[in-house]
């Protein structure tokens, strides 16, 4: 074999060996891009705004991503998680947003009455005198009458009591009182608010209206 040959046989071989070292690393980067929360959640960001999705369409796909499957959450993202009548008639639409974070509208003949959002938190509304608790978990539970203005101290289902102060305009703070003293307080400052204590489902709206329901 002349000088030559063997000179083009070793660029050859050369070539070869870095060709298949690009693949490999090529390889390793993407299994590494596959791997992490954020590369997954830029391409999802990116495949929303192509076909115009809201900005909670994107942190529901996201979500869904992290799951294990971003068409999953794109299709779900699209449509209610479910649907729920409520005693009035109406319907809750109930959509999840990400973990421990819901929002539901009360729908009436396609007319959407409210919308309640939980975030890391129970909430609650006074709808006329319906009154509905989202928990942080997604779970709705509405009831209609049991309320009681404030202030003042009221028995409420459950066994508990409630001890309703003014603390502003459209500001409302109820204790919640059980055998050994106060077990927790609600907080309606210029919006409704509501929660669950012990299974007892419990409303305190802006305007100082209280009801519980179990």
């Amino acid at each position: 074999m002349s000088s030559s040959t063997t000179a083009r046989t070793a660029r050859r071989r050369t070539l070869r060996v870095a060709a298949a070292a690009l693949i490999a690393t090529a390889g390793l980067t993407l299994t590494a891009c596959s791997g992490s929360d954020t590369t997954g959640t830029k391409a999802a960001a990116g495949s929303h705004a192509a076909t115009g999705h809201t900005d909670t369409d994107m942190g529901m796909a996201a979500a869904e991503t992290k799951a294990g499957g971003a068409r999953t959450g794109t299709a779900k993202g699209s449509s209610p998680v479910r649907t729920q009548p409520l005693p009035d008639g109406s319907k809750a639409e109930i959509r999840k947003l990400g973990e421990q974070h819901y929002r539901v509208k009360i729908i009436n003949r396609g007319d959407v009455l409210a919308t309640l959002e939980a975030n890391g938190k129970d909430t609650g509304l006074d709808a006329n005198g319906m009154y509905v608790v989202l928990t942080l978990d997604g779970q709705v539970h509405a009831w209609m009458g049991g309320e009681h203005q404030g202030p003042g101290t009221f028995k409420l289902a459950g066994g508990w009591t409630a001890k309703v102060t003014k603390a502003g305009e459209l500001h409302y703070r109820a204790q919640i009182i059980g055998h050994d003293g106060v077990v927790g307080t609600l907080e309606a400052n210029q919006h409704d608010t509501g929660g669950v204590a012990n299974g007892v489902y419990i409303v305190l709206s802006a305007g100082g209206v209280i009801s519980s329901h179990l």
